[in-house]
């Protein structure tokens, strides 16, 4: 058999190779702009290479056996046994989200936190600057936590830059779409969150042994543009998103309401959009065509 040819019991790994190129190649940017190297990557990979098949790739419910693990991944079966030993690490199943970003989902889903037009209002620092039988900041913050003081989010959400403070003693909302901007750790985290949910929807729905309905993954396409066309098309992308999380989180907000009593086992789904443009003109992304190979040259040789 021509060891080129891939037998028809087994997938043909070229189409995948590709789009893990793909994926690859922001990764390194990242890798690189952080500070993370080959040799942690590596093993981080092993770690979860091995953790999701002993996970998910079991046979008739029994354990998943080292000489497996090694056949389904590659990786040597005594790394195998060593990383099968230590502890489980990787995104956790139960992600927490945090009271400032509950605040900022509220704030633009509760419709007494919305003026008529359904933008957010602007809300009294405290009930003494405020309207009486008009909701203020400390309000919207006890409908989320009584764990947290409404000065301690106020100050949060300064620092990251959600929120003005305004001279008449109120608070406005600068931006509807909560992302971090003070700690780069908040920023990776988020990028995690986000970036690991996209790619687990798209992994699911390519799944060869997928047997639950196809997960939402769709985006829309346009080149051959100027820049003045793409700033237009970023800033009516961005009114287009803000319109459509705020219809979005006020129907999660009812049916996590709904589900409080509800007995049935709990699920999270997260819903994102995003947008990305770049010079057509730039170079091919690298690892998409393998590069031709350098020939060495022989001691002695003028060829």
């Amino acid at each position: 058999m021509n060891p080129t040819t891939v037998p028809a019991s087994l997938p043909d790994a070229a189409p995948a190779e590709q789009a893990v190129a793909a994926v690859l190649q922001p990764l390194a940017r990242l890798m690189i702009d952080h500070g993370v190297q080959h040799a942690q990557v590596a093993e981080m990979l092993k770690a979860v290479l091995v953790q999701e098949s002993v996970a998910r790739y079991g046979v008739d419910a029994r354990e998943v056996s080292d000489t497996r693990v090694a056949l389904l991944t590659g990786v040597h079966r005594k790394d195998v046994k060593r990383l099968r030993a230590a502890p489980l690490t990787g995104r956790s199943a139960k992600q927490v989200i945090t009271v400032p970003a509950a605040v900022i989902a509220r704030w633009i889903s509760e419709p007494r936190f919305l003026n008529l037009d359904q933008s957010p209002r602007t809300l009294a620092k405290s009930p003494k600057t405020g309207t009486l039988g008009e909701p203020d900041f400390p309000a919207l913050v006890a409908e989320v936590s009584r764990d947290v003081s409404a000065r301690a989010v106020l100050d949060e959400l300064l620092r990251l830059g959600a929120v003005k403070t305004l001279a008449q003693g109120q608070v406005a909302l600068v931006d509807q779409a909560f992302v971090p901007q003070g700690s780069p750790v908040e920023q990776l985290g988020f990028l995690g969150a986000s970036v690991g949910d996209h790619l687990s929807a798209a992994v699911h729905n390519l799944s060869p042994a997928r047997s639950q309905t196809a997960m939402l993954d769709q985006s829309a396409f346009s080149q051959d543009l100027s820049a003045e066309q793409v700033a237009a098309l970023h800033q009516h992308a961005r009114q287009l998103w803000a319109s459509v999380l705020q219809k979005f989180l006020s129907a999660a907000t009812l049916a996590e309401q709904r589900s409080l009593t509800a007995a049935d086992p709990k699920h999270r789904v997260r819903f994102g959009v995003y947008f990305y443009e770049q010079d057509q003109g730039a170079p091919p992304d690298p690892g998409l065509s393998a590069p031709t190979p350098r020939r060495k040259k022989r001691k002695g040789s003028d060829t």
